[in-house]
């Protein structure tokens, strides 16, 4: 499944337009400065759905391109 646009835009808002990535292996200290826009950012499963994770909102994570590169699921469904 994928993340429905209304869990997107929801997701949006709570982002603020910022990355939400606190990953420091994706070098940055804290959460990532990156701005990203609505239709430009990317929507990351934090528990992947292959292992039980929902479509959900608290399981949605915006991120920019440069970050969801950067995790393991990247480029996997």
């Amino acid at each position: 499944m994928a993340f429905s646009e209304s869990t997107k835009d929801l997701a949006f808002k709570r982002s603020g337009g910022r990355c939400e990535c606190e990953r420091e292996s994706h070098g940055h200290t804290g959460r990532c400065p990156t701005r990203v826009t609505r239709h430009g950012a990317q929507y990351h499963h934090k528990h992947a759905e292959s292992l039980g994770g929902s479509d959900s909102l608290s399981n949605c994570e915006v991120l920019c391109v440069r970050c969801h590169k950067q995790t393991q699921s990247w480029g996997r469904h």
